[in-house]
Parts: C-alpha cells; structure tokens; sequence
C-alpha cells in the first residue's frame, strides 16, 4: 500500500498540479485528467473535498451526490469513481492543524464515516467562500492569514451544515445514539477492568470518536464523555444501595476504577456527596 506523506507527491500520483505551499493546497477537480480509479492508499495529512454530480461506482446503483468528503492522516482509502463531477479541494498538514487547532473542528476526523451532502444553496455559498480562497492561495504566503481566516470560516460552515444534516434524518441518527448507549450498558454486563472511554465506544461501532461525540452531543445535549459518566453515576448509586456487602473501596474497582480516591473524588464532584456520605444518607432515608 501506497503511503503519500506530502501534497507534491499525492498531487502527482492523482493528477492535480503542484501545490504552492507545503501546509495548505487548494484548486480544483479536473476528472478527465485525473486517476479515476485506485487501489488503497493512506495520506499523512487532512483532505477536505467538495464535489459536486458525484458517482461512486462502487456503491451498487448509485445515484449522484453532491457533498463535502474528509480524509484525515492515517485513514485507508481506495475509489472507483465516474469522470462527471465537478469540485474543489483544501489539504492542510498535520502541522497547520496542530499550529492552528483553534480554528479547525472535528469535521476534519469525520473520515469515511460521514458526507455532508449539500443542498443547492449551501452549493453556492461553499463555492463562493472558495473562488476568495483561491484568490488568496494564488498570492501564495503574502495574505496568509487571511486565507487561513477564510479557511475557519468554511469550516464553519460545514459545521452549520452538518447540524442541519443531523436533523433532517432523525431516525438514522438516534439510531447511532441509542446503540452507542446500549454499548455503554453492556460494558458493564460483565467484569470491567478499567473505566471506558469514547474511543472504545466508536470503535465498537465502527465509528470515529469525533463523529459520534458530535451526533451524541446534538441529540442529548451532553458530550459522549458526559454521558459515560452518567451511567457510571447511575451504576455507582445502584451498587452502594443494593448492594450493602460491598465498599467503596470494592464498589470503586466494580467499576473500573484504578485508584479508590479517584472514584470518591469522581463521585463527590458529580453528586456533591462522597459515596459513604450518599449511601448513609439514601439508606436512612429508606
């Protein structure tokens, strides 16, 4: 497999010009001259691409889609797609994303996972934001803040736009939200050894922990980390009441906990109550 650790090299096997600068390449799909077909291959670095009639031929009888692509460092991916569509493309480096964090978002780790189909009006606003940025990308680093402010701004968009994507198909979307919490439910079926997180949760159900954080987060209001830790809560409350033969100490690793004080700590921030303090107080009550 194929590994491209900079735009020239990646630009050169595809068919795209040469880049202007190391850490941000922007310009346009041309298909006729491009590879329209590959074998797997990895990129070391953030891809986001706008394309418009659209055909993915290896999906059985696809349709033309008009939508926003993201391939992040370390992601596998091959194609197999028709000459018709029409698109623009940003690449940025690790090290403008690491140098800049502030102004990107979890869209970029979305990879395979997620399109960002676009309606008709969110066509015209992405390509006019682009035709400024080419126009800065072509004076090369002489406005290079600004086309880094233009580049926040078209993922700021895209932030908009997947919002509105969440709620135009509830259905699929509660259905991630309700597996990722049946997930949490079974991990504590059975002997755990350590507290979980959200990356085994996304990798459990072949997602990437940005993409269900964002989806858990825009239907429950609260982080996939917030979640987790509501349950561990609702756990912790159910083993100091009903089961009285166990201490805190024992109640601590039942969940996962490395380290006794930790879970006090955990609990009494949560609860505002230590778990000695909430099990005397529930059980006098009762």
């Amino acid at each position: 497999m194929r590994i491209f650790k900079d735009f020239k090299a990646f630009n050169e096997y595809i068919g795209l010009p040469n880049p202007l600068d190391n850490d941000i390449d922007i310009g346009y799909y041309d298909p006729p001259n491009m590879l329209l077909k590959s074998e797997p291959i990895m990129v070391d670095f953030y891809r986001v691409s706008f394309k418009t009639n659209f055909v993915d031929k290896t999906t059985p009888n696809a349709k033309p889609v008009n939508a926003v692509f993201f391939n992040s460092p370390e992601m596998i991916g091959g194609w197999d797609i028709e000459p018709t569509y029409k698109g623009m493309y940003v690449q940025l480096s690790k090290k403008i994303i690491d140098e800049n964090r502030f102004l990107f978002k979890n869209y970029l780790d979305y990879g395979l996972h997620e399109p960002l189909f676009l309606t008709d009006n969110e066509i015209v606003e992405i390509t006019t934001l682009f035709e400024l940025m080419i126009k800065y990308y072509n004076k090369e680093r002489q406005n290079f803040v600004v086309l880094l402010s233009y580049v926040n701004v078209l993922i700021s968009l895209v932030e908009a736009f997947y919002k509105r994507q969440f709620s135009t198909d509830p259905k699929e979307y509660n259905r991630i939200v309700t597996d990722f919490q049946q997930s949490v439910k079974d991990y504590y079926n059975r002997p755990v050894s350590q507290l979980p997180n959200v990356q085994y949760f996304a990798d459990k159900l072949g997602l990437t922990p940005n993409y269900l954080g964002d989806i858990v987060k825009h239907f429950t209001n609260k982080s996939a980390l917030e979640n987790i830790h509501d349950f561990v809560i609702k756990r912790a409350k159910e083993l100091l009441v009903d089961d009285k033969k166990l201490n805190t100490t024992e109640v601590a690793y039942e969940l996962g906990f490395e380290y006794p004080n930790y879970f006090s700590k955990f609990f009494k921030k949560q609860v505002n109550l230590t778990p000695k303090e909430y099990r005397l107080q529930t059980i006098g009550k009762n």
